[in-house]
């Protein structure tokens, strides 16, 4: 009996049956299980033959030239030809940033790493001019030359930290080709390019890095105190959220416009549309963003308060340590949402004399260079446009999903 029992412990677990369907099976199984499956698959390739075959003929009988012929002005806009040099340079800091990050922290800057390399050597490759090319080919090297330190651990995390929170500004004296403030005057290292001559794809991103960059925290803050206990800030964070939610982005725009230098000292200068529109961006966004935070601030149990309070830690530091990365990793599905939203009703400016990359295409179609090309270029224009943003909208979305994986939201 005893020998029977240990024979019977000691069995290693048989393998599953292996399962061989082959690519007859696997359509069978998934495509034509049944005749209401089979009918829709077939449907289902007819409407797509049709379909890509129509597109494909399309897309090879298309003009591209103005696209080709205005990628300058879809890259930066009318910014002066012979200052394109500093937008270069923001672009080589910010692959030496992105490298550094990659090889310091990897998981998701790691593939964004990837992708932006992948990015620069298709574009060092088009003959878009030797000048550029050599740019973009170091580019590359600077964000492979950064990861390879990065992996070494030659700079802080701290640093890093710093370096990103000043490459902001920094772009814009390096964009602006100098910088004026009251005290100190104006200092210049280049031909100073005023912020009307900023546009294109260029544009749009700092619109969109700037309304996610400051909005993020002002919406923490308004949802932290639209949860407070003193009736005054809870009533001032309700009052400004509802407000904001109230109007429309344009109305916002608008107003920053005309209205933003009437609440300001007479003794300052008056800021310049780019700053106006930037700042009505931002204080749209952050009523949205505060209410998704919220959301996440609600989901945490009143078990974690309890436990922050019974182990002694300060208000602070039980923000910043326990509920709010819970409450933020409870809700990144809506505020890479959100982002992404913001990035594509950056588009608004256009309404209000900015040329971002919309207002570029707009223009582009109304050129009299191409008034006379049969059929117009309008479709042309707006598909590449399109295709510009959904490029970076499902690029912020694929580093969600990767983001969601690496902390594991919704996993035990």
């Amino acid at each position: 009996m005893t020998t029977q029992i240990e024979q019977t412990r000691w069995t290693p677990p048989a393998k599953p049956p292996v399962v061989e369907r082959g690519v007859i099976g696997w359509l069978h199984h998934n495509l034509f299980s049944s005749i209401g499956n089979s009918v829709l698959t077939i449907i289902t390739l007819i409407v797509l033959y049709f379909g890509l075959t129509a597109l494909l003929r399309w897309i090879l009988n298309a003009y591209w030239l103005p696209i080709w012929e205005n990628r300058k002005l879809f890259a930066v806009g009318p910014y002066p030809t012979l200052e394109l040099q500093q937008p270069l340079i923001v672009l080589l800091g910010l692959c030496l940033l992105f490298g550094l990050s990659a090889g310091r922290w990897g998981s998701m800057l790691r593939d964004i790493a990837i992708g932006l390399a992948a990015l620069l050597g298709l574009l060092a490759l088009i003959p878009i001019g030797m000048n550029t090319q050599l740019m973009l080919a170091g580019g590359l090297g600077l964000l492979i030359l950064g990861y390879v330190l990065g992996l070494q651990g030659v700079i802080s995390n701290r640093l890093l930290i710093i370096l990103w929170f000043l490459s902001l500004p920094v772009t814009f004296i390096i964009l602006a080709g100098g910088i004026s403030l009251p005290l100190i005057g104006a200092w210049n290292f280049a031909t100073p390019v005023p912020t009307n001559l900023w546009g294109g794809l260029m544009l749009t991103l700092l619109l969109a890095v700037v309304g996610i960059a400051v909005s993020f925290p002002l919406g923490v803050l308004l949802a932290l105190g639209r949860r407070s206990t003193l009736p005054v800030v809870r009533g001032f964070c309700v009052g400004y959220i509802e407000l904001i939610r109230g109007s429309p982005l344009i109305a916002l725009l608008f107003m920053g416009i005309v209205l933003l230098p009437l609440f300001l000292p007479p003794t300052w200068a008056t800021p310049p549309p780019l700053i106006r529109v930037m700042v009505a961006i931002t204080l749209f966004s952050a009523a949205y963003m505060a209410e998704t935070v919220r959301g996440g601030l609600q989901s945490i149990a009143s078990g974690q308060y309890e436990a922050a309070d019974a182990l002694g830690f300060s208000l602070v530091d039980k923000l910043r340590l326990i509920i709010l990365p819970q409450a933020l990793t409870k809700v990144i599905p809506a505020l890479v949402g959100q982002f992404i939203s913001l990035f594509k009703d950056t588009a608004l400016v256009a309404l209000v004399g900015l040329l971002d990359i919309l207002g570029v295409a707009r223009s582009v179609v109304q050129q009299p260079a191409w008034l006379g090309v049969p059929g117009g270029i309008t479709k042309e224009v707006y598909l590449f446009t399109a295709l510009l943003y959904f490029l970076f909208a499902y690029g912020m979305s694929f580093a969600s999903r990767r983001l969601e994986a690496h902390l594991s939201t919704g996993q035990r």
